[in-house]
This record gives C-alpha cells, structure tokens and sequence, in this order.
C-alpha cells in the first residue's frame, strides 16, 4: 500500500500571525459563508462567488458558457449564448483518440468558463441597495444581434473545494501565498496598504503580510474583474498624499508616503509604514511628488465594496435553511436573509484594530487623494467618505472567505478510507486503477501527496517553489505544468505577467533577480538563461478528488468526459508533446476511470455540511439562442445599448443535504 496518508490527517494551512487580525475564528467563517454565497456582491445584485462554484465547488452550467479565446471569434458556435452539447468535446478531435499522429477531426480554440456580468461602466454605489449604479457598455465580443449578454471567463472554473492546500491559488498561480489585505498580488505589489487604529483617533498605514493565505489573495479577485463580478471601473491615480480637516480634536495620521521614521518595525506580518504625523494647524509644506501611473484597484480598493455591504443586510435576496451548519442559528427562515448584519459580523470576527475608529477617510473618486477627519455624527457619510471597517474590507473579505473555504475538506472519500487501511473500500477494478495511477499512468508524477497536488502547500515545502524535475533537466514553478491542452500562444498561463508587469513565473523572476524583493525570501535554484525556464503554457496542478462531478476538464474547458481526459493523457496530450505517451490498454484505462470515481465524498454530491449552503439564483443564459436574444426593456445605456435579458436558475437551501445537482450537460 502506498505511503500516502488520508487527507483528514494533513494539517490545514494556518497563517502563523492570523491572531493579528482574526479574533473569533467561527464569527470568521460565518461572515465568510455569508459573503461567499451573497447575491448582492455583484454589481448587477445577481452575481456572488457561488455564482461560479455552487456545483461540487464548481459550474456546471452549459449555456452562454462559452469564451471565442485569444481570437476574439467563436468557433463552436457563430455567437455566445450557445447551448453546449455532448457532440462539441473533445474541443481537439482525433480519427483515433489514443494516437496523437492520426487526422484531426476539428479544433476549436474556444473555452467553457463561467458567464460573469454584462459589460457595464461602474457609476457608484447606493448604499442599501442590492446593485451598483451601472450604465450599459456595447459590448463587441459578448452581444447577440446588438445585444449585450453575459462576458464569459477566458478559463474553465477550478473547484473551491480542497483549495485550502494550494499554495498559489488561479491556474496561472497570480493569487500569491501572501495576503497584502488588498488584492491578489502579496508583496508584488508595493502599494498595497491597510489602515490600523493605534487607537480611535490614529490612524496607521501599514503593509500586512499574512501567510499560507492564498486563498485569501484569490478572494479578492474576482470582485475587480469586469467579467466576473464588477462593473468596470475608472482607473484612479495611488493615493500619494493626505491632508487633514481642521476639527476640535487632533487627529493623528500615519502617510505611507511621508518623510519621518516611525520607530516601530515589522513585527509578526505588520510592516509599519514610513509616516508624518500631521495634526491641525501644521504648516509644513507638502514636498511635491512625481505622478503616479493609474491602475485600475479592487473597487478603489474595496473601499466601495465595503461601502456597499456593510449597508445591506446580509443574504437579504436568499433563503437561508434553518439547519444550515454554520447560518443556521441566524437564519430567518422561511423569510430570506439572517438576523446579523456585516458591520456586527465584522465586529465579532476581527480583531478592533481593523475596524473600530471615528476618523473617517474622504476619498478623491480621480486622484485618490484622501482627507481624515472626524466622523460627522450629524448627517450620513458620502460614497466617497469611508469608515475604516469600509475602507478596510478587502482584508475582511478575503481572510472571512478564507476562513469558510478552508473548512471546505473533502476527506471522506473511499480513497481515503483505503489509505487508512480499509482495502475493501475501493474495488478491485478501482484498485488496479490506483497502481496504474502510480506507475504506468505517470499520474502520481503531477498529482502527488495526499492532496493529489504538487501545487499543494505541503509539496512547495518539501521541493522548493522552484524545482528541477531531473538533473539537467528545465526548472519550473513547483506544481505548474505544461501538458499540451492547447497551443502555447492561446494563453501563456504562468508565463503571462502580473499588473505591475513582472512574470507570474517565479523561476523567471529569480533569473531575473527580483524573486526576494516581490516574494520575500532566497530563490532555490537560479536558472542559468532563459531557455531554462518552462512557464509558457503551464498551469496549476488540479488536485483530484470528487474529479467525477466536476467537469468539463483542463483549464480550457475542452475534455467533457474521465475517459476522453485518460484519452488525452494516453496519447501524450495534444500540443508540444509535453508528455509520454502511455500506451494503456482498454481494460487499463477502465481502471483508471474506476480510481478516479473512488475519489468522491458523497457529502459533497449531496451537498451535506460542510458543503450545505443557501439559496441560490444563478444567470443560466438568456432567452433563445446564439441567433436571437430577448433585450430587457428596462435596461439601456447611454449609447442605446441594449442588455439580455437573464434566465435564472433556483439552486435551493439546503442545511442537512438535498438532492444531488446534475454534472455538467447530464440534466
């Protein structure tokens, strides 16, 4: 029997400084629940982060699911809004799936991802109100007939579920291990600050460096995006200055960009930032900056986001089960909604700190220039005046959801109770699988540990992030891997660049000689040139388990089937013949088919706690087809453009289990 151990005895990834900021762990859960599942994160009220992972963590949607690619132009279809069928997959098709030299049948470069938000420029938000104000943007990729639809993501959606043991998060690994509180690139990003209450009337920016947090950094992504979740929003310049309101009371204010030292130090994951301490009356001349490149910010930084959520009441639009594992004892049952709100939630989760001041920070919606003073008790703030729970929200948000994806384990599969020592667990067919899987099927060369990962945080620890996989042979980023999906000039994976322009690739950045300086610690190996390298076309190593209920597979989407994936693998993948070929006979390939349905936990296709949710409304595609959509007559842009209107899917409450969802295209 292999040496791996069951997956319940793998330590879950902690951050070792997450007392600094989380005070009331299961408070954190249920505020990240909540937020996860929550239709009104979405600019439209609509889309939330279960939008995309509802099913086994996953999408299982088919209809406007679908990305033209790099080409900007559909092939399986002559426009979105297409219903998939059985008959488009494999997306590359050979006379003989098992020889990678036969005639190709068809080739498409299109993607299955997850329809996000309709193309809309972001006005501002209203406080209290489910939605974003928005106007209609023509869309030139995403419209049927002048008609705008749903933008769909360029990849197919990775699971939530097991997550939690990844070290990098997103197929190209962008959402870092360290959490900066702000967005998905750690220390890469320099200007990534949060403030901190030294007490109720000082104020202190600070860099936060939380660990083993990935997950975090990936939560606050899709919030940003465009075509997942926000309207698109004016880039601002970085704020670079402050200026201070004359009020009774001083008010002290720490600037990330001022001149005097502060004579605190970076301590357990909080970098104090150089700072001035202004006070009223001060008439020391500002020193003049140059200006700052603008660059689009998650929502100006979350600011917004949290102006906008901590002014709703929770879940207000869901129906809430009343034996839901963690909402249940809120839960306003059979009225939607629970009886907490996000400002309370905040309050009981993290630690004062955070959020807990009554300076106020003004916010220049151009420059990003900001003002403090007191918090005005007389009138209500504007939606460019922020409490520092609202400005701080990002690193609520992403820690929160962090915190409820991690109890997201699926560690009761047969698998694991044959690693435990249980063999009549998996079936002798299902067994033969798992030696296959070892050893003539290469598997275990990708997909290894308990997690069934070498992206997984356990496996970085033990090779290194950058790893060579034979002596003389090219390094790579540990855990990411170029198979031959597609065409390496479709989309680089690792191999694109993040915001700030630098590699996603860490063996580039240690060539490059910037690995300590935007990861925070030595590189394990320097690659000697360029030509050392392989990032182009690699991706994150997906882990395995409950591998049966979420198709389609790769991250483009374009295997439907186990079989047709064990095809591709058998075969040596499509392009670049990245791999061997395996040669497994029929029965072989059955077998290996068999292993990797043994890696279900049924609680998972039950939807059983910890996988029990809310409620759900989900857009499903739009009336008709890709040749005709209905246009909603209440929703129209300034130019005239029209928007679809949404057909939506109920996925209902369910606390204690329900009936198992369809996979993908098998209901």
């Amino acid at each position: 029997m292999s040496s791996i151990r069951p997956l319940g005895e793998i330590r879950i990834p902690q951050p070792d400084n997450i007392d600094k900021f989380i005070k009331d762990k299961t408070a954190a859960i249920a505020l990240g629940k909540s937020l996860f599942w929550d239709m009104q994160l979405g600019s439209d009220g609509i889309q939330s982060c279960a939008s995309c992972h509802f099913h086994a963590g996953a999408d299982n949607r088919s209809k406007n699911q679908i990305n033209p690619g790099s080409s900007n132009s559909f092939d399986i279809a002559s426009a979105p809004n297409y219903q998939l069928k059985s008959s488009d997959f494999p997306f590359h098709k050979l006379e003989d799936p098992d020889d990678i030299s036969s005639k190709v049948i068809s080739d498409v470069n299109d993607a299955v991802g997850s329809q996000g938000v309709f193309r809309a420029r972001f006005i501002d938000v209203e406080p209290g109100s489910d939605k974003d104000k928005t106007t209609p943007i023509r869309d030139e990729v995403f419209n049927v007939n002048g008609v705008n639809v749903r933008r769909v993501t360029a990849r197919n959606t990775p699971t939530t579920i097991n997550s939690v043991f990844n070290f990098r998060n997103f197929w190209d690994g962008r959402a870092q291990n360290i959490f900066n509180g702000v967005n998905p690139f750690g220390l890469r990003d320099n200007n990534a600050f949060v403030l901190k209450a030294q007490n109720r009337r000082r104020l202190q920016d600070v860099r936060v460096r939380i660990n083993n947090s990935s997950l975090a950094s990936q939560a606050v992504g899709p919030p940003e995006s465009s075509f997942e979740l926000s309207a698109e929003v004016e880039p601002i310049i970085s704020p670079s200055t402050v200026e201070l309101s004359d009020s009774e009371d001083r008010i002290e204010v720490r600037d990330s960009r001022g001149r005097t030292i502060n004579s605190g130090s970076a301590t357990e994951g909080v970098e104090v930032a150089p700072d001035v301490n202004q006070q009223r009356g001060s008439r020391r001349p500002r020193p003049q900056r140059p200006p700052r490149r603008p660059r689009r910010r998650f929502r100006s930084v979350g600011r917004k986001l949290g102006k906008k959520m901590l002014a709703v009441n929770p879940l207000n639009k869901q129906v809430v089960a009343s034996d839901d594992s963690v909402l249940g004892s809120f839960s306003n049952f059979p009225q939607p909604g629970i009886n907490k709100s996000y400002k309370g939630m905040i309050e009981q989760a993290f630690q004062r700190q955070w959020w807990d001041s009554n300076i106020i920070v003004r916010v220049d919606p151009k420059t990003g220039r900001r003002r403090f003073r007191r918090n005005p008790r007389n009138r209500p703030l504007s939606t460019n005046e922020f409490t520092l729970a609202e400005y701080n929200f990002a690193l609520f948000f992403g820690l929160a959801v962090q915190e409820y994806e991690s109890t997201l384990v699926s560690d009761q599969t047969p698998f694991d109770e044959f690693l435990g020592g249980e063999n009549s667990a998996l079936t002798p067919e299902q067994q033969e699988g798992w030696e296959i899987f070892q050893t003539k099927g290469f598997c275990i060369g990708c997909h290894v540990g308990s997690e069934l990962t070498a992206a997984s945080n356990s496996n970085v620890a033990n090779q290194q992030r950058i790893t060579r996989i034979f002596p003389g042979a090219p390094v790579g980023d540990t855990g990411f891997f170029n198979i031959g999906v597609r065409p390496v000039a479709e989309d680089l994976g690792v191999g694109g660049k993040d915001q700030f322009d630098n590699p996603l690739s860490e063996a580039r950045l240690a060539l490059q000689g910037t690995f300590k300086r935007l990861l925070g610690e030595e590189p394990s190996i320097i690659p000697e040139n360029e030509g050392d390298i392989i990032a182009d076309g690699a991706f994150k190593t997906s882990g395995l388990r409950n591998v049966e209920l979420t198709a389609p597979y790769f991250h483009n989407g374009g295997q439907l089937t186990l079989e047709q994936v064990i095809e591709f693998y058998n075969r040596g993948g499509d392009f670049g013949r990245n791999l061997p070929p395996l040669n497994l006979s029929a029965e072989e390939k059955k077998s290996l088919v068999a292993f990797l349905k043994g890696l279900t936990d049924e609680r998972v296709r039950d939807q059983k706690a910890p996988f029990d949710h809310p409620q759900l409304f989900l857009p499903n595609g739009h009336p008709n087809d890709e040749q005709n959509v209905i246009a909603d007559p209440d929703i129209q842009g300034d130019d005239g453009t029209k928007q679809g209107k949404d057909n939506l899917l109920e996925i209902p409450a369910v606390g204690s289990g329900g009936k198992p969802l369809p996979n993908f295209l098998e209901g």
